[in-house]
């Protein structure tokens, strides 16, 4: 994947991945059901094996099924155990540092026994101990992924509660503490996955954390769930909407849930593209196999900086800039490494703990991939619109080579002229056949969205933060553009890292803070270009048509002076023929000026960028308010929720520019 010279190079390995939530080992129902239970989660995971093999995709396109499980006594555990018999790839988003993790998990009663685990003992209670192996035993055959940043803090609740095991109130400050901790990691499985396997008991959801919040979540995120009932283990539900939680026992159990278990493993192994799903109203099939013909060129084309040239002609604040060479050479993704990313790779290299095969996996698999999709995407981009651009700009030449007999030709010779006016209509509409047939408004479309989610990806996958399955854009046009970058991010997965406040802060300053403020100000500058860009346009195409009023009235000042015999007759008629032209043809480049507005809409860009980067400047202040404070305060909480929020900014930018150029396919100007 060196140079990416064709798309079929980009495509990455299809992982289905399973979350897992359920009730621990000493819940009343789990403990009456657990060998149904186990069996039942058994059944499941065989059936996902058998449709995931049943596909028939070929070994080098396909990854081990991944599981998530946090690993606690119980439903975590029992599907974990599952998943590595069945040859699975086990992944463990953990609330906790693991040595804290697994002091909590194995549920020591004793603050001798707890102190003991924390400093890697063992502890006196042989059930406290068996319990600790079982995490460990566990957690050497995972991918681990530690939320340890609030560790320190934890820690001083817990060996409070244990030690004074009669104080309510501390009880209490634990328990909500360390309940939004797993709440945090419940999310990262669930962002993780594809399906989540639920064991529950359908008491509540209201206990932050626990397994029916858990299933709240997931379904408020999109992800469907399949839901195991704790009391009738044989009871299995697909559950896809909140509102389904208030009917899960309607319903009767029929065999329908097992093809909907199908259709749903089904549904993740095509979120590549590589079955289509229907056609496009470009008529082509609605996956990611145009990747195969398209391909990469190091340099734009002259023939098609139309548009960039009248943005910079009429947007640029010197003179000089607005006649630039505008020639582009794009990123290689061979070197992105040591050019544009290198910056974000060794920041990333240089947080504590980091996994460097991960980063060496992001900049192989996101990196280099953007660089690709974004030098396609600006390609596509300049035939496109540069396209259109000079449609606007052939229509009145076409007009005008029709007329420029009557100054400077004769009647007879009106024939040469026309025989240039319809070179330039048939230009027209052949360039207006070309775009539709290479469909450069779709593929520009559908390669900008992908550059885009690539272009903030690293910074969300080394916080462990992604798009949940049902927050994803739709678009219009084709749908593949998502799934393929939900695909590809999902490959990767999470780093085997164990999150720190000094990896929180590096991260902050040296990835979201640095993204934020590089793209504030882009969208600052762009805002300011397009804004002057429409209005000179706008300027431009008024004068036109002032002048060509002038025109018109000089050609009837003419005429009648004629008449009256002010000047002689012949001389005014042969001048008039030259503003009867200017008098047609003004008129005809003025409304060019106004397509090419139009068309461009720079008000509407101007306007969407600077609203971005009032955004990302709101993003910018925050990060910097919470940098300027102690450590304790910077919580994975927090730093990944303004992850999230770029992430949004980023995704709303690309919705609002394609909800405004949507409609605007290349067509003949008329």
């Amino acid at each position: 994947m060196q140079d990416l010279q064709a798309g079929e190079a980009l495509r990455s390995r299809v992982t289905v991945s399973i979350g897992v939530t359920g009730h621990r080992a000493d819940n009343a129902a789990f403990a009456a059901n657990r060998a149904r239970i186990e069996k039942a989660l058994d059944e499941i995971l065989a059936l996902i094996e058998r449709t995931i093999s049943a596909e028939g995709l070929s070994a080098g396109t396909v990854a081990p099924t991944r599981m998530h499980s946090m690993l606690a006594d119980g439903t975590d555990q029992a599907a974990a155990k599952t998943a590595l018999a069945h040859g699975w790839e086990l992944v463990s988003p953990l609330p906790f540092g693991h040595t804290l993790n697994t002091a909590i998990n194995a549920q020591p009663t004793d603050a001798g026994d707890a102190r003991a685990l924390l400093a890697g003992h063992t502890p006196a209670d042989p059930a406290t101990q068996a319990r600790a192996e079982a995490i460990r035993a566990l957690s050497s055959r995972a991918r681990i992924f530690e939320l340890a940043d609030q560790d320190d803090a934890v820690t001083l609740l817990y060996m409070a509660k244990l030690e004074a095991p009669n104080d309510f109130t501390k009880a209490q400050l634990f328990a909500a503490e360390s309940s939004e901790r797993v709440a945090l990691a419940s999310r990262v499985v669930i962002e993780q996955s594809d399906i989540i396997l639920a064991v529950w008991d359908g008491v509540t959801t209201e206990f932050a954390g626990g397994t029916g919040h858990t299933i709240a979540a997931a379904l408020d995120m999109g992800a469907p769930v399949v839901w195991i009932d704790a009391k009738n283990p044989e009871t299995w539900r697909i559950l896809r909407a909140p509102e389904a939680i208030a009917s899960i026992y309607s319903d009767p159990l029929s065999a329908v849930m097992r093809a909907e278990i199908e259709a749903l493993v089904r549904e993740a192994l095509r979120n590549t593209g590589t079955k289509k799903h229907g056609r496009h109203r470009d008529g082509e099939a609605d996956d990611a196999a145009a990747l195969d013909r398209e391909r990469w060129r190091a340099r734009s084309n002259p023939i098609w900086h139309a548009y960039r040239r009248v943005e910079v002609l009429f947007g640029a604040d010197m003179v000089a800039q607005r006649f630039r060479r505008l020639r582009q050479s794009y990123e290689t993704p061979g070197a992105i490494a040591t050019g544009s990313a290198a910056g974000l790779l060794a920041c990333a290299r240089a947080m504590p703990g980091q996994d460097e095969a991960f980063v060496s996996n992001m900049e192989a698999s996101v990196l280099r991939r953007f660089a690709w999709f974004d030098g396609v995407s600006s390609r596509l981009s300049d035939s496109y619109r540069g396209g259109m651009v000079i449609n606007f700009l052939l229509a009145p030449f076409a007009i005008g080579g029709g007329l420029a007999y009557l100054p400077f030709g004769t009647a007879e010779e009106k024939w040469i002229f026309a025989l240039a006016e319809l070179a330039l209509l048939a230009a027209i509409i052949g360039l207006t056949a070309l775009g539709h047939t290479r469909r450069w408004h779709g593929r520009w479309f559908q390669t900008r969205r992908v550059a885009e989610y690539f272009r903030h990806a690293p910074i969300l996958l080394l916080l462990g933060v992604a798009r949940a399955p049902g927050r994803w854009p739709r678009g219009v046009d084709a749908s593949w553009p998502e799934s393929f970058a939900r695909q590809a991010l999902r490959e990767i997965g999470l780093p085997r890292v164990a999150i720190t406040q000094t990896y929180l802060r590096m991260a902050l300053s040296g990835l979201l803070d640095e993204h934020a403020v590089r793209q504030r100000d882009y969208h600052i500058s762009k805002a300011r270009r397009l804004a002057a860009a429409h209005r000179n346009l706008d300027r431009c195409s008024s004068l036109l048509f002032v002048l060509a009023v002038m025109s018109v009235a000089v050609y009837l000042l003419l005429r009648t002076g004629g008449a009256f015999r002010i000047w002689p007759p012949q001389t005014s008629e042969h001048v008039s023929y030259i503003f009867t032209f200017l008098g047609v043809l003004l008129p005809t480049f003025g409304g060019a000026v106004a397509g090419i507005r139009y068309f461009g809409d720079f008000e509407r860009f101007s306007a969407i960028s600077e609203v971005t980067a009032e955004k990302l400047d709101a993003v910018h202040s925050r990060i910097r308010l919470l940098l300027s404070g102690p450590d304790s305060a910077i919580d994975y909480g927090r730093v990944s929720n303004l992850a999230y929020t770029t992430d949004e900014i980023v995704v709303s930018e690309i919705e609002n520019w394609q909800a405004v150029f949507g409609g605007k396919h290349i067509t003949v100007p008329v």
